[in-house]
């Protein structure tokens, strides 16, 4: 497994953009696909984006698509949500995580990652 550590998130207003990173403890992401999810107050927790290990392919939950851009940087080893026109809805822990393998499913599924990180929470105020 990876130690993953999450940064970036904030209490911002609706409208401004956030941008999360992602980075291991000792060990390279660069042959894991990875992806983010986050969880909201009482909800379950809900896969946002997530990246294969080239970057070529990249997954977004319907709700984001548009909005929310992930993309790595293997040569500096950092996974990165760039979350743009922020909304309430948006308001939850981020978790970034990692796959034991390189590529995605169509819909990648919590149980395809392996390690993740504590969170960092996000807070988009009306």
């Amino acid at each position: 497994q990876v130690q993953l550590v999450e940064s970036g998130g904030g209490l911002v207003q609706a409208g401004v953009s956030l941008r999360l990173s992602c980075a291991p403890s000792g060990r390279t992401l660069a042959n894991y696909a990875m992806g983010w999810f986050r969880q909201a107050p009482g909800k379950e927790r809900e896969v946002v984006a997530a990246i294969t290990y080239s970057g070529r392919g990249t997954y977004y939950a319907d709700s984001v698509k548009g909005r929310f851009t992930i993309s790595r940087d293997n040569a500096a080893n950092t996974v990165y949500l760039q979350m743009n026109s922020l909304k309430p809805e948006d308001t939850a822990v981020y978790y970034c995580a990692a796959s034991g393998v390189p590529g995605l499913r169509p819909v990648p599924q919590e149980a395809d990652f392996r390690s993740w990180g504590q969170g960092t929470q996000v807070t988009v105020s009306s």
